[in-house]
């Protein structure tokens, strides 16, 4: 069974009964939505991405074969959109809660010095760790919270990005190499 957006390669979107366009819209959103508020993290910014993406899908919707092939071209589509964004807002883009990726929030305070040490050095490494991940590129930000915040496979996350897991394993790669370098200029080896 064909999704309602499907009817945007039969018609054009303006002659549409407003039913079937509201239907094209709704289920449009709840394609698009979770990709996008993860990597931008602003419900708002999000809204405002969602509908400059739908404003161009409309007015050049390619004849496409099946459904697949829209929903790929629309993906494309968004991502570009995502990526104007953020070259738009440089200052804004790396604004991710990472502590809460990699450490245990709300620990138990320690009781002893040494463990007292470990839970300062963990607390200053964690600051850098969200550092690091401010400077890093949208794209592999993106695959290190894919890979360790949401816990998704290669395979997993190559379907969500719509690329191959030979790809998504060579920027994880890259993308850990890079917090690498990073740790080590300020912890050492």
């Amino acid at each position: 069974m064909q999704s309602t957006m499907f009817h945007l390669t039969t018609a054009r979107f303006e002659v549409l009964s407003p039913n079937i366009q509201r239907e094209i819209y709704q289920e449009y959103y709840r394609y698009v939505y979770p990709n996008i508020i993860y990597m931008v993290q602003d419900h708002a910014t999000t809204e405002d991405i969602i509908q400059n993406a739908f404003m161009k899908i409309i007015r050049n919707v390619p004849q496409a074969e099946s459904e697949a092939q829209l929903k790929g071209w629309m993906k494309v589509v968004v991502k570009n959109e995502i990526y104007n964004y953020f070259r738009k807002h440089k200052k804004n883009r790396n604004v991710i809660d990472s502590d809460s990726v990699y450490i245990k929030e709300n620990a138990e305070l320690a009781t002893d010095s040494s463990a007292l040490e470990d839970e300062i050095e963990i607390k200053l490494m964690a600051e850098e760790l969200s550092s690091c991940l401010t400077e890093l590129k949208p794209e592999y930000r993106a695959l290190i919270e894919l890979r360790w915040k949401q816990q998704l496979s290669y395979k997993e996350m190559a379907a969500e990005l719509d690329t191959t897991e030979d790809k998504v394993k060579y920027k994880l790669y890259k993308a850990r190499e890079a917090m690498k370098k990073h740790f080590a200029k300020r912890w050492g080896e």
